[in-house]
């Protein structure tokens, strides 16, 4: 892997020991969509929840793939001086911590990976990221004024919201604070997921689906259990792909069953 990225980060437990555990988002995400998750675990581990490049207030880059990803997470291992870490991942997230543990067995403690598998999708934000690129910003000084403009594109109150999360107010004027280039041009990458040949991860593993959501799928099993013989699949009954803030409770509760 080439060098990472120093990725910026929300802190939760400092006072606990052992193992840390790192959080990694989705797409469109940041560190801040799970700190009241992160709060909860930090009762029992010293918690990470990271800024991914090119979200949150991470450094941004061209490259977008999830091997480069996973190195910047290495990088923080290692820039901290951690020898292994827990490692819980959502979407985007949970394809950047399965990268690393299949890459990096010996620096993954346990992986908990949320509603994604280890395979290509069809499924496309390319839509999104449209939408967020052609909203007028300028003159706009209420955040329902950007809201209406993605509204077409986006027609669902609560994902618009959580798109909105990247928008930022700095000195009287809006900005969107994720790389929209980077992720509008390399979206196959993030639809898609690395050939590791045969690599195996074969540390305690987690899958926790919701039954709502199409990303963990019977027929995803197989390359589930090909890369991750261990691995136990959960799935939260009434959850869509926002498992953890649709759930929360049900969520945290296995994944603190589990780690």
């Amino acid at each position: 892997m080439a060098q990472g990225l120093p990725l910026t980060y929300l802190e939760a437990g400092e006072a606990n020991g052992g193992t840390p555990l790192l959080v990694l988002h989705g797409l469109f995400g940041s560190a801040r969509n799970w700190q009241t998750l992160a709060k909860r675990f930090a009762e029992r581990h010293r918690v990470y929840a990271l800024d991914l490049r090119n979200h949150g207030g991470a450094p941004w880059s061209d490259e977008m793939t999830y091997p480069a990803m996973a190195a910047d997470v290495l990088r923080f291992l290692d820039d901290r001086g951690f020898a292994r870490a827990a490692v819980v991942g959502h979407s985007m997230g949970g394809k950047v911590a399965m990268t690393l543990a299949l890459n990096h067995p010996d620096r993954v403690e346990r992986l908990v990976v949320a509603d994604i598998a280890p395979a290509a999708y069809t499924h496309t934000h390319a839509p999104f990221v449209a939408a967020m690129k052609q909203a007028r910003l300028e003159g706009c000084t209420r955040r329902s004024e950007v809201e209406a403009q993605l509204a077409e594109a986006v027609p669902e109150a609560p994902l618009r919201s959580f798109l909105l999360q990247n928008l930022v107010l700095e000195q009287g004027k809006f900005h969107w604070r994720i790389n929209l280039d980077a992720i509008g041009a390399r979206m196959s990458d993030l639809i898609g997921f690395p050939d590791l040949g045969g690599a195996r991860y074969d540390g305690p593993t987690l899958f926790i689906g919701g039954t709502r959501s199409d990303y963990i799928l019977p027929e995803h099993h197989a390359a589930i259990r090909r890369h991750f013989p261990k691995a136990a699949i959960e799935m939260i009954e009434g959850a869509g792909h926002w498992l953890h803030a649709e759930r929360p409770q049900e969520f945290a509760t296995l994944v603190e069953a589990f780690a």
